[in-house]
C-alpha cells in the first residue's frame, strides 16, 4: 500500500501571500487547486479580522473567527467566482472599506495578505446521514467538508459530514445569530470542547457534542447555546479528519526547552495551528510562506486581530518543533492540541526534506 493517496498536499490545501493593490476587482491565482474555503488575514496592521469564507455559504458571506459576531453579507468583498487555480473577488457593499478584506492598499494601515485554502467538494448536495439535512462539501481523499445545517434544538441530533470517516476535529459557528465559535478535537474527547475566538481553556461538558464521538457518517449536538443546537439557528460547520502523509490533528506536552518536544506528523507540515488546553491562551499558527526557512517566527493569532508577531518553530520533513520556552508552544508540562497540514508526504515520488 502506498503511504499516502496524496501526492502533492498543494492540490487540496496552499498557503498564499499577495499584497493589495486597491482595484476594485481581482483574480487570484497560484492556489494549486479550485478553493472551497479560503482564511485569510491582513498581515501587517491589527485593523482587520480573521476571515472565512466558503462555496457552500457563499462568498458574500463572511465569519471572523476572532469575534462572536453573525455573518458579515459581503461588506468588504465578494468572491464572484471560485476557480480552478484561485478565485476572483469584487468590491463588498460598504462605502468605505468595499475591498478591506481581499485587496486593500492601507487604508487601515495594512495591504499584506496570507490566504489558506483548503479544496473540499465543489458544489454542495444534500445529506440526509443526521436527523437533520445537511448540505454538503466534502473531500473524503483530503478529509475535509464543508457542512451547513439549520438546527432543531433537540439534545441528541445528528448532522452528516460527507468524510466516511470520523472527524478528528471540527469547528462550528452559529450564522444569524451572535455566539462564540466551539471546536471539538479528538485528543479532549468529545465532552470537551474550545472556543476559537477566546483564549479559554479546555471546558469539560456534554451540551456541545452531547458527550458522544463523531462516526464516520455524523456528528451528534447536544443542547449548547455555544455554537450548535439553538432551534432553527442556521450553522456551519468545518470538519477535519487525519490523512496520512497529508494532515493530522493531535496533541502534545511541552518541555519548557528552547530545543522543544518533538512532535511527528509524518509528513513536513505547510501550515501548523496549535492551542494550549490546559490554562487560558491564544491560539497560534505558522506556516512556510509566511517564513520559508527555519527557525518559522511569523505568527498570528485566529482569536486576535494582530498583526504578524514572533514566536519560534521548526518545521521539519517530519513534524515540528518548538524552539522557545513560550507558554504559547512550550511550556513546561504545558498540554496542547494541534492540526497540521502539509507541505510534503514523508515518502514518496518526491519525499521530503528539512528546510
Amino acid at each position: 500500500m502506498a503511504y499516502t493517496t496524496i501526492k502533492k498536499p498543494s492540490d487540496y490545501f496552499n498557503t498564499v501571500l499577495h499584497t493589495g493593490n486597491n482595484s476594485s476587482g481581482r483574480t487570484f491565482t497560484g492556489y494549486g487547486h479550485q478553493p472551497d474555503f479560503i482564511w485569510t488575514k491582513v498581515r501587517d496592521s491589527a485593523n482587520y479580522n480573521h476571515t472565512f469564507v466558503d462555496s457552500v455559504r457563499g462568498g458574500d458571506k463572511m465569519l471572523a473567527t476572532n469575534s462572536t459576531a453573525i455573518e458579515d453579507a459581503g461588506s468588504h468583498g465578494i468572491i464572484t467566482s471560485w476557480n480552478s487555480d484561485g478565485v476572483t473577488w469584487i468590491d463588498g457593499t460598504n462605502g468605505t472599506y468595499p475591498r478591506l478584506y481581499y485587496n486593500d492598499n492601507g487604508s487601515l494601515g495594512g495591504d499584506d495578505y496570507v490566504n489558506w485554502s483548503w479544496k473540499a467538494g465543489g458544489t454542495a448536495v444534500s445529506n440526509t446521514d443526521g436527523s437533520i439535512t445537511s448540505s454538503v462539501s466534502s473531500n473524503p481523499t483530503s478529509g475535509f467538508s464543508v457542512v451547513t445545517y439549520t438546527s432543531n434544538g433537540t439534545s441528541g441530533a445528528t448532522v452528516g459530514h460527507g468524510l466516511g470517516v470520523a472527524p478528528s476535529m471540527i469547528i462550528v459557528k452559529r450564522r444569524n445569530s451572535a455566539e462564540d465559535w466551539g471546536v471539538g478535537h479528538q485528543s479532549l474527547t468529545w465532552n470537551n470542547f474550545l472556543r476559537l475566538n477566546t483564549t479559554g481553556a479546555s471546558s469539560a461538558s456534554a451540551g456541545l457534542w452531547n458527550n458522544t464521538a463523531p462516526d464516520s457518517d455524523k456528528f451528534t449536538l447536544g443542547n449548547s447555546g455555544i455554537s450548535n443546537n439553538g432551534s432553527g439557528t442556521t450553522m456551519v460547520a468545518y470538519c477535519f479528519a487525519d490523512v496520512k502523509g497529508f494532515s493530522k490533528f493531535g496533541s502534545y506536552v511541552g518541555n519548557g526547552s528552547t530545543d522543544g518536544t518533538f512532535v511527528y506528523t509524518g509528513f513536513k507540515p505547510a501550515m501548523v495551528i496549535m492551542k494550549r488546553t490546559d490554562v487560558a491562551q491564544s491560539w497560534i499558527m505558522f506556516d512556510n510562506k509566511r517564513d520559508t526557512y527555519n527557525e518559522a517566527t511569523k505568527v498570528l493569532y485566529p482569536n486576535l486581530t494582530n498583526a504578524d508577531d514572533a514566536n519560534n518553530l521548526d518545521l521539519l520533513s517530519n513534524g515540528f518543533k518548538p524552539r522557545s520556552a513560550s507558554s504559547f508552544t512550550n511550556g513546561t508540562s504545558n498540554n496542547y492540541i494541534y492540526m497540521a497540514f502539509a507541505e510534503q508526504p514523508l515518502v514518496g515520488d518526491n519525499p521530503a526534506t528539512a528546510r
